[in-house]
């Protein structure tokens, strides 16, 4: 593996006293160890990580032996959890592929798919099985060196990002693979090397076969992590929207239903960037809002359903986007929530101000609202009513549900007398 001085490539007071600790005290137990991966690359590009991970050729339960209170966590990939302070490390032991010789602890499905791989290895098995050549970079701590033998330091010069070994096959044993591609594409404002491009279009599909739950976790960090909106764009460029959110895919097409949808990505990346909470409800309801007006108006004209055509239509989009991303419930009723209020802000109704200030999803009711505006003469005049009584009844603003609101007792009704 080749070897290169890091003392002029990266910022070495940036490092994890934890994680430099970790690599100290299993090297001086007769251990190979280094920090590896994303730390190592964000370094190289100047940027401070956040987490830091040490690959090692000690087995999880030698780790465990070394360090008190970690533990083992994982099935599908066993990794060790080693806390230092108020840090915890992720200590991975070196793996090859299943097929490397070493011993058989890995499970493939029928079409490809890896279940389990706990097959340990040496370090230039553990960097050929890693997904990315630019996660593919092995930082020794102690010596001041980074060990590099897939052009991992070349694809961040050039500024690539490159699947290890052969592009399709490492797709059909994890689908998601085109994801992470994709992420640290839009992540890092990378453009995707031409093999590892090209494959997508070929197992794009492949990504079927992947657990719903898996891809709603997946969707989390493409969305939540800060790069949103260059994230949605290259998902649609590859043709990867379509399999997470079909019923998104046309709203791409349509320039006002874009626009609404990348500037609430954009809007949720600023968030993140300031440090400020955000949520996946209103993300999501922001994404899945075009495909529910489509099908409100659908099933407003053919006027065959009783009650509220978009809280019909909001039933049908969660359904179907339930097929292939799990939405938990703690996210698909809020984003429902938002939905059904929109009609409510609308109608600006004077004796019902307070009653929908105060409802619990207000803020993001009304901040969808917003976004929708910017494509709609129309609602700026609504927009403008809502503000004014935010104004007017700020204590009320998301106080409580509507239910608990005390309601006026109504009085009673005296007839005219001629």
């Amino acid at each position: 593996m080749q070897t290169i001085d890091s003392s002029k490539l990266i910022d070495h007071t940036a490092l994890s006293r934890a994680a430099v600790s970790v690599v100290k005290r299993l090297c001086d137990n007769d251990y190979s160890a280094f920090i590896v991966g994303g730390a190592v690359r964000d370094l190289l590009l100047g940027k401070r990580p956040k987490d830091f991970d040490v690959a090692t050729n000690a087995t999880p339960e030698q780790v465990v032996a070394l360090f008190r209170g970690s533990r083992i966590i994982g099935r599908r990939f066993q990794i060790v959890h080693v806390r230092m302070g108020r840090e915890i490390i992720e200590v991975t032991t070196f793996r090859a592929h299943h097929d490397d010789g070493a011993p058989q602890t890995a499970i493939k499905s029928h079409k490809g798919l890896l279940l389990r791989d706990n097959v340990y290895g040496t370090l230039d098995q553990d960097a050929a099985r890693r997904d990315l050549s630019i996660n593919a970079l092995y930082l020794d701590p102690v010596n001041q060196l980074i060990l590099d033998d897939l052009g991992g330091l070349e694809d961040i010069r050039k500024r690539l990002v490159r699947i290890i070994g052969d592009s399709a096959t490492r797709y059909s044993e994890d689908p998601v693979r085109m994801l992470r591609v994709v992420r640290f594409a839009a992540k890092l404002g990378f453009s995707i090397e031409e093999s590892s491009q090209a494959a997508i279009s070929k197992c794009r599909h492949l990504l079927a076969d992947i657990p719903a739950a898996r891809l709603f976790d997946e969707t989390l960090k493409l969305f939540m992590a800060g790069f949103a909106a260059p994230t949605i764009e290259h998902l649609a460029k590859y043709e990867l929207l379509e399999l997470l959110f079909p019923e998104t895919l046309s709203a791409m097409n349509d320039p006002s239903s874009r626009g609404l949808i990348l500037t609430a990505m954009a809007n949720t990346d600023a968030r993140v960037a300031r440090g400020k909470p955000v949520t996946p409800a209103f993300l999501l309801g922001a994404l899945l809002w075009p495909a529910v007006t489509a099908r409100g108006r659908d099933i407003a004209s053919a006027g065959t359903h009783e009650g509220s055509p978009i809280n019909a239509a909001g039933q049908i989009v969660i359904t179907n986007t339930l097929q292939r991303v799990s939405i938990p419930k703690r996210f698909s009723i809020p984003m429902r929530e938002i939905w059904e209020l929109q009609s409510r802000l609308e109608k600006c109704s004077p004796k019902r101000v307070r009653s929908i200030l105060s409802q619990r999803r207000f803020r993001a009711a009304f901040d969808l609202l917003l976004l929708r505006s910017e494509s709609s003469d129309e609602l700026k005049s609504t927009v403008t009513f809502w503000e004014e009584q935010q104004l007017l009844f700020p204590d009320v603003v998301g106080s409580l549900p509507a239910a608990e609101i005390p309601k006026r007792k109504r009085q009673p009704h005296r007839r005219k007398r001629n």
